[in-house]
């Protein structure tokens, strides 16, 4: 959510339509809350071989499958009727096509192939985009940026979860990254991802949509990223993992604020 408002305040440039946000605020909420359970539903088998899942609702038997897929299918409509109502039809296609994204392209992927973080991270890029359309109404280069911007982010913030929680991911035969490739080329890949993230903050200034100040601040917070991925190189692959969670939290932070703010920024 922080994100889907950063995105949406970005492409208001300060005209806040305040129904719209509050409207995409609670609906996408409630889309994104729909599919948490679902993914639920869906790993609880998996959720019962790790550690940091298997005490879940569904898991210990708190809640059974039946009743959460219930409330899955009265948040995301509840959701998509608030989306539908408050915001555009466009913003409510994109929050659907999110949740279709994580539960069954990410669901499938995630368990065949050490590709499923890249499809993960669609689905996470997709509140961003609900955020800007539900704003500006269409889907334009801006839209695009934000999108890439995201994905790009992702990519090392989970390649850091999937370090420092290489156990679980092997206890539930997961086919993550670092535990199929190694932790080498999982560290190098992340700095390339956040070099990528680096070209699109240089494009969304390039193209307009963001302003001088965006730009210098952000390149501060990438190259702290960087620093971090360096200075941690040769320690431990879960220290690595969590100082790079760590910052990447940060990193996204910086992000949200500064495209919120872009309108009032030099």
């Amino acid at each position: 959510m922080l994100t889907a408002i950063a995105g949406f305040l970005l492409a208001a440039k300060g005209d806040i339509n305040w129904t719209a946000l509050a409207g995409l605020a609670i609906g996408l909420s409630l889309i994104i809350a729909a599919a948490c359970v679902s993914n639920n539903i869906l790993d609880r088998r998996l959720d019962a071989k790790m550690k940091r899942t298997r005490t879940r609702a569904l898991v210990s038997g708190r809640i059974s499958p039946l009743q959460a897929a219930l409330f899955a299918g009265l948040l995301l409509t509840m959701g998509s009727v608030m989306l539908a109502a408050l915001t555009n039809v466009l913003t409510l296609m994109i929050g659907l096509a999110g949740y279709v994204l994580y539960v069954v392209v990410y669901g499938a992927a995630k368990r065949a192939s050490i590709y499923g973080t890249e499809a993960g991270s669609l689905s996470g890029a997709a509140p961003i985009v609900a955020g800007y359309c539900a704003s500006s109404g269409q889907l334009d280069g801006g839209a695009l940026l934000v999108f890439l911007a995201l994905v790009a982010w992702q990519m090392p913030h989970f390649y850091a979860i999937a370090m420092y929680r290489s156990s679980d991911y092997k206890a539930a035969a997961l086919p993550v990254l670092p535990n199929v490739k190694g932790a080498r080329l999982t560290k190098s890949r992340s700095v390339g991802y956040i070099a990528a993230f680096a070209c699109v903050v240089v494009l969304m200034t390039a193209g307009g949509y963001t302003g001088t100040t965006f730009l210098v601040l952000m390149f501060a917070a990438l190259a702290y990223w960087l620093y971090v991925a360096y200075r941690y190189r040769t320690a431990r692959d879960s220290l690595w993992g969590r100082k790079m969670f760590a910052s990447s939290l940060t990193v996204l932070l910086v992000f949200s604020l500064l495209i919120s703010t872009d309108a009032w920024l030099a």
